[in-house]
């Protein structure tokens, strides 16, 4: 029996682990009003005193455009110190294997797609998340240089753009999916015969459900050191995990209306920002660890909006 520690358990990522880690382990959890991860004294002392075998690190400040351009500093300040407190402390109390998230947007923005992870540092950020894909790209580097000077077996999952329960439905917040279908069934419950979008509608993005992104995640961490770090490769020691397939906004949008039964119209709105304009990722090395993503980006859809029609 593993003793395992999910950080961020009540977020999308923490809670869909939550939802398929096995049984047989002792599952450890606890809520930020009793443990402040942005806090190095309270993460370590609640690491010592649990000994954990395992450490997910899920926990994490994220958001769309919007609140990524409005709170840079939050954003890479609580990352930072969030993923710090819990690698060092993970270190200090000798966690025999722990696992970091990252996120689509620590590649260059010019980078050709499907972006493979060699890209890793190699062309400037897209300006929009750019404190946000820092603190993303140091918790990867932080694990890797663990690793390099240490030998600790700490890895990485870098998942594309994600979708499923428990996800960020705030109209100004949230990432686009969720913002969109938001908006699509707002307008809808409202008679509203216009949906106003950020940008022109062209950008590309990959949508990955967050039950298969667990699924990854448990297999990146039931293989042997030795097979990560062969999968890896010493340098940029991560592994993408993506849907394979991408959709531009304007035709997701056109997917959620018809989804939802919505029968108005779109307008974009050409002075915000597209972001990145595809930011499809290269997942044949998880595909190597017999993984496949297995929930359809319309189905998933479908059990989005039941759900939230259905808790109305």
């Amino acid at each position: 029996m593993k003793k395992i520690f999910v950080a961020g358990h009540k977020g999308m990522v923490g809670s869909a682990i939550l939802r398929i880690i096995s049984k047989n382990n002792k599952i450890i959890i606890v809520d930020k009003n009793k443990i402040n991860l942005l806090n190095f004294n309270q993460t370590y002392n609640f690491f010592k005193k649990h000994k954990f075998d395992q450490v997910y690190i899920c926990a994490a400040r994220a958001g769309g455009i919007l609140a990524n351009y409005k709170f840079p500093a939050d954003f890479i300040y609580e990352n930072l110190q969030i993923q710090n407190n819990c690698i060092v402390s993970a270190f200090k109390t000798k966690v025999k294997r722990l696992l970091f998230l990252g996120s689509s947007c620590i590649y260059p923005k010019d980078a050709l797609a499907p972006i493979k992870e060699k890209k890793l540092l190699t062309g400037k950020l897209e300006k929009t998340n750019e404190a946000y894909a820092i603190a993303k790209i140091a918790g990867i580097k932080m694990c890797e240089s663990f690793n390099n000077q240490y030998n600790t077996d700490y890895r990485a999952v870098m998942p594309t753009n994600l979708y499923g329960p428990n996800d960020n439905y705030d109209i100004h917040n949230s990432h686009v999916l969720a913002s969109l279908i938001t908006k699509i069934l707002f307008a809808k419950k409202k008679n509203k015969k216009i949906v106003r979008i950020w940008g022109n509608g062209k950008a590309k993005r990959e949508f990955l459900h967050v039950d298969d992104l667990a699924k990854a995640c448990l297999k990146v961490m039931s293989i042997s050191k030795k097979k990560y770090r062969e999968t890896c490769g010493n340098k940029n020691q991560f592994i993408n995990v993506g849907y394979s397939k991408e959709i531009s906004i304007k035709d997701l949008a056109i997917l959620i209306s018809n989804i939802a039964n919505y029968k108005g119209k779109f307008e974009y709105d050409k002075t915000k920002p597209n972001g990145t304009m595809r930011k499809l990722i290269d997942s044949s090395k998880i595909n190597s660890l017999n993984w496949q993503p297995k929930i359809s980006l319309k189905s998933g859809i479908k059990l989005i909006i039941n759900e939230l029609v259905s808790n109305e």
